[in-house]
Order: structure tokens, then sequence, then C-alpha cells
């Protein structure tokens, strides 16, 4: 099996995070895509953010798609930070070839992580273009150090069973919706 992890708050969730799955499935030759609803991102202020279960919902409703699984292992674990989410997963899925699904935006910021290298050593990485991060994401502080184990974008299909450090950027279609972007038009910071 090949799955993807694809975290986050989806606080709300939104047609990009779906495009971002659909576009991993398709150019990775993953067989699923777990989204891991988070209870809470350590980066990001708490105020704001919807009960667990209600964005469950949300992101139930959104992925419509048999190959996209919306869970919160993440609360079952216990764990708080990325790493520790992904080791246990492994410990847990010994045979399974494991992929961490980003978007650009949060390249840009992935060295501000706990344990980001940690992350990096644990699973291949896929990064998906969003609107306006692209070019600040790859110059950023985690894609420099990380250049070396940069694969070829038309080697998608061999990122689920390439040693870990390796990385792809992805580009494709983009959507412009954030979460933060929806949640300011609905007066919710």
């Amino acid at each position: 099996m090949r799955i993807g992890l694809f975290g986050g708050s989806f606080n709300p969730p939104h047609d990009a995070h779906r495009l971002v799955a659909l576009t991993a499935l398709k150019r990775l030759g993953l067989d699923a895509v777990w989204w891991l609803v988070t209870p809470g991102n350590p980066l990001k202020a708490q105020g704001g953010l919807a009960p667990l279960a209600e964005r469950m919902t949300a992101a139930r409703r959104l992925a419509a798609h048999p190959a996209i699984h919306v869970t919160d292992i993440e609360a079952g674990l216990g764990t708080r930070f990325t790493f520790d989410t992904i080791a246990a997963l492994r410990a847990r899925c010994p045979g399974v070839r494991f992929v961490w699904i980003m978007g650009a935006d949060n390249l840009a910021q992935f060295h501000r992580w706990q344990n980001w290298r940690g992350i990096a050593s644990l699973l291949p990485i896929a990064v998906v273009d969003r609107p306006g991060t692209g070019l600040r994401a790859a110059a950023g502080v985690a894609a420099t150090a990380l250049a070396r184990y940069r694969m070829n974008e038309t080697d998608g299909l061999l990122l689920p069973f390439a040693r870990p450090p390796a990385w792809i950027f992805l580009h494709g279609l983009k959507s412009p919706l954030s979460s933060t972007a929806i949640r300011a038009l609905n007066g919710n910071h």
C-alpha cells in the first residue's frame, strides 16, 4: 500500500484540500490519501479553531472520494507533533509506504515545525504548489537544506519507493482557496 498523509487543521476544509489530495493520488500513484485532521496545530492560535468533530464532519462531506479517508487519528494516538504521528503510524503499519503531503505554503515554514529534519528522514515528502507561494517555498530554509534530495517532478510514481530524505515539488492546477481566507471572510480569525 502507498498512502499519502495530508495533515492539517482543516478549519474549514475547502476545495484546495481536495485538489491537493487528488493531485497526489494521481501523480504519485497512491492507493489512498489520509486526511489527518489535527486536534490543534502547535504553530497556530487555537482561538478560532472549530471543534474537532465539526471539522471531521465537514472534511468527510468535502472529501467525497473513495480513496480519500478522513481521520482524527492524532487525537486517538495522543500525538501533538507531526514527527510523533508519523513514527506511530509507521510502527503500526510496517508494510505501508507513507508519503507526507503538504502545500507549498507549508514548505515555506516547514523549518519551524518540531523536528522537521526528523520528519524528512522518516518518509518521502510531496509538496503541491499553491498560488503565490511556490517561489518563496522553493527558496526557503527547508527546501534549501533538502535541495540535494529533491526528485524530478516527472518521477512522481517513484516517490513512494524512495529512501528518505526524498521530496518532490508538484506543479499543476492551483486553487486560491485557503482556510485562513475563508475564516476571514466569515469573520472568524
